[in-house]
């Protein structure tokens, strides 16, 4: 599958869920179905696959591959697929470049190793040497994920303008840090830059106070069930339409505070499960150690379903006269 040429990383951007069979092996028809969903959702810019929302972390890289070769036969020419690389190891992020290249990716989504978990962030090297492993690799279009501080996988301001500067083919970070001064300076300082890096919100919890700060775009698992509304909303901002926003993010608000609450973990294993409730998937087995939720969270998610206008007419509220 040929990927699309010269892609540049904006816009909404859902990360779809992977399907499992009650034995756990990977569901490929119904992973299409899913993906075929998404990828129909009118004014999406892109899908990715094999991140956070895919359970990447319980899957080789051999599932890797079959997953983003599924991904692309399913999503065909519609719309660009980014393919995350997720490992500890430098080398084989490169391997996994390559893959993501051979498969037909139009771009990769490069998470932090978490063995940079215990100070990786004093030895910039570290991430320096990691990106060129990657950038070496492949001449794709790089998504750097930039995680919170807090956990020890963020990368210092100082070493993400090294990162942006030494590698060009970082075109856009996913902007995680959890941070909402520091994410407004990510907006304002890459978006500027002589080669502007775009910064794609992931503070999914947030979002609408995130986009109006002026991120160029969204990259959120939570597009696996509401990429229309992602949609709209983010229409909404850049036509600085607040009222239509608000309406918008009115419907957004019960599925934010159902998807994100502790344990933040089981945000997609939730996410998957609303899929169930609505009829997009049969089933929503998750690999551990993720585990079933409970009946009473399942109601929750029932409610926050009802409360957002889902499983009805699903019309989005109009734009104000």
């Amino acid at each position: 599958m040929a990927r699309f040429k010269d892609y540049v990383p904006s816009g909404v951007i859902p990360a779809t869920l992977l399907a499992f069979r009650d034995d756990m092996s990977i569901d490929d028809a119904e992973t299409t179905r899913h993906l075929r969903h998404v990828a129909g959702v009118k004014g999406i810019s892109a899908i990715t696959v094999n991140g956070h929302a895919s359970e990447v972390h319980a899957c080789t890289l051999d599932e890797q591959r079959r997953i983003l070769a599924v991904s692309a036969q399913a999503v065909g020419d519609r719309v660009p697929l980014i393919n995350g690389v997720y490992t500890d190891s430098s080398l084989e992020a490169a391997r996994i470049a390559r893959m993501a290249e051979e498969e037909g990716a139009s771009a990769l989504l490069v998470f932090p190793p978490n063995s940079m978990s215990m100070g990786g962030q004093l030895r910039p090297e570290m991430a320096i040497e990691h990106f060129k492993r990657v950038a070496d690799a492949t001449d794709l279009p790089i998504i750097l994920f930039q995680y919170p501080a807090a956990v020890g996988l963020g990368y210092p301001f100082d070493t993400l303008m090294k990162l942006l500067e030494k590698y060009p083919t970082i075109r856009a970070i996913k902007d995680w840090c959890a941070d909402p001064m520091l994410h407004e300076k990510h907006i304002r300082t890459l978006q500027s830059l002589k080669r502007p890096v775009n910064v794609l919100t992931t503070h999914s919890a947030w979002l609408m106070a995130s986009l109006t700060m002026g991120a160029n775009g969204l990259l959120s698992g939570a597009g696996s069930v509401i990429a229309d509304l992602q949609v709209a909303l983010f229409q909404a901002i850049q036509a600085k339409d607040l009222r239509r926003a608000q309406a918008i993010n009115d419907r957004i608000y019960p599925l934010q505070q159902a998807f994100y609450a502790p344990p933040f973990l089981d945000m997609h294993n939730r996410m998957k499960e609303c899929l169930v409730m609505l009829g997009r998937l049969d089933r929503a087995v998750v690999r551990p150690p993720l585990m079933k939720l409970g009946a009473a969270e399942l109601q929750r998610l029932r409610d926050a379903l009802r409360h957002a206008g889902l499983g009805t007419d699903g019309a989005l509220p109009q734009a104000a006269e």
